[in-house]
């Protein structure tokens, strides 16, 4: 027995020496190559629907080239295309009561091309009064099924515009004619629609978008685990010191490029146990439309986890070598993810800020609804980041020596699971809203 267990031990220690050394290949000059291109001015800051995209899309699906990885099956290149329905507003006119409304008081939530209304008595009218609150009203509008006309008191003229702004930045739906409802918002100070006629045109437009994904095949084919981060970010914003490009180098050039090296690490240590899929989605910061398009290429239950990254360019709150993990209490792969790190340098945490709500912020969650245990991995200090979403998210503000450490952790924490001795516990479906 003792024998047995020196044995064994000393295939472990061999088995950790052979792995650190191996994520030695991981170098902080490709962290760096990959980070600058993606996150470079020439990309427009990689918002959906533009051409700085669809040139990120091109560079992943070279560097897959590159690597050496295969498409998913039954596809002929990387790049996995759907497409979704892009609706902006281009037009609102109202009168209530005899009196003409200003369009910037008017707002329409609508899948609708066009909406004609009249006093006809085939909808309701619903008011949002001074004492009302705003928010809770809204909510319950939102849950409603029949059409309703809106009118809002002038107290809350704050958040009527701040929602009113949101809406006419347009909306993006995956399929259209699943809305049951359509509300029209009114900010008057008239407490009553006996006569009103309102006209609302949108225009609705069926738009490409593109996930790039590629795969190393394993010996069990049929039993994936996925690397993932999405490569979209917020596009052209107001300028800051003449500065209107949000990279989105943290957010998330970081996890996109992490993924592509661990492509390349793995590819490198010859055929998988179990089947890689390495994937960069889209649209994630306007609803997650790739991942929710991923998940329903493939049959859930094959996928044996997702390892998720998300804005690893930047010293974590523990201090070096180490990251946090979304959702560690929902499955089993954050333990094992320690249990394959220690020894070493590295150090995976739970998340520390649970009131940011991260395990549903990012493209994971998706997947975790179908009960894959699926996490993002992350270092940023959410609640001190001051770049999030500007233009200050730039390649010169990360750290490269830090996250080429981030890309060797999840390396060495990954290999559990990749050969098959590791299979985390299931998300159980029904706690995850």
């Amino acid at each position: 027995m003792q024998k047995r267990i020196l044995l064994a031990a000393l295939a472990l220690s061999f088995s950790s020496a052979v792995s650190a050394q191996s994520i030695n290949t991981i170098s902080q000059q490709e962290t760096t190559r990959l980070m600058r291109t993606l996150s470079a001015d020439d990309m427009e800051g990689r918002a959906s629907f533009t051409p700085g995209i669809e040139k990120a899309a091109d560079f992943i699906s070279a560097e897959f080239t590159r690597i050496g990885l295969q498409p998913l099956a039954g596809g002929t290149d990387f790049k996995q295309t759907f497409h979704v329905y892009r609706i902006t507003p281009t037009e609102h006119e109202a009168k209530l009561n005899g009196k003409k409304i200003a369009k910037e008081n008017i707002f329409a939530i609508t899948e609708s091309k066009e909406l004609e209304w009249k006093n006809d008595g085939k909808r309701q009218v619903v008011m949002i009064g001074e004492n009302d609150d705003f928010r809770k009203s809204l909510g319950q509008l939102n849950a409603a099924k029949n059409d309703a006309l809106v009118l809002v008191h002038p107290k809350h003229t704050e958040f009527f515009k701040s929602y009113q702004g949101y809406i006419g930045r347009g909306s993006v739906k995956q399929e259209l004619g699943k809305s049951t409802s359509n509300r029209v918002f009114i900010l008057t100070d008239q407490p009553s629609a006996k006569k009103y006629n309102l006209e609302v045109e949108n225009k609705i437009e069926k738009l490409p978008l593109t996930n790039v994904a590629g795969m190393i095949e394993g010996k069990r084919k049929n039993e994936y685990v996925v690397f993932s981060g999405h490569y979209d970010h917020i596009g052209i914003g107001h300028a800051i010191d003449g500065d209107s490009i949000a990279n989105g180098a943290d957010d998330d050039a970081s996890g996109t490029t992490a993924m592509m090296m661990l492509a390349d690490y793995y590819k490198k240590q010859g055929q998988p146990e179990r089947t890689l899929l390495f994937v960069a989605f889209t649209s994630e910061e306007i609803g997650g439309y790739g991942s929710k398009y991923f998940s329903e290429q493939l049959n859930p239950d094959q996928l044996v986890a997702m390892f998720n990254i998300e804005m690893v360019g930047k010293t974590a709150k523990f201090g070096p070598n180490s990251a946090y993990l979304t959702g560690f209490e929902r499955s089993s792969l954050g333990a094992l993810m320690q249990k394959r790190l220690a020894g070493s340098t590295y150090a995976i945490h739970p998340d520390p800020y649970p009131e940011q709500n991260l395990f549903y912020r990012s493209d994971n969650a998706t997947l975790a609804r179908l009960g894959v245990p699926a996490h993002t991995i992350s270092s940023v200090q959410i609640d001190l980041d001051k770049t999030y979403h500007t233009v200050k998210d730039e390649f010169e503000n990360l750290d490269m020596d830090h996250m080429t450490h981030m890309v060797k952790l999840i390396a060495l924490a990954s290999q559990g699971v990749v050969s098959g001795e590791d299979t985390p516990t299931r998300v159980d479906k029904a706690l995850v809203k």
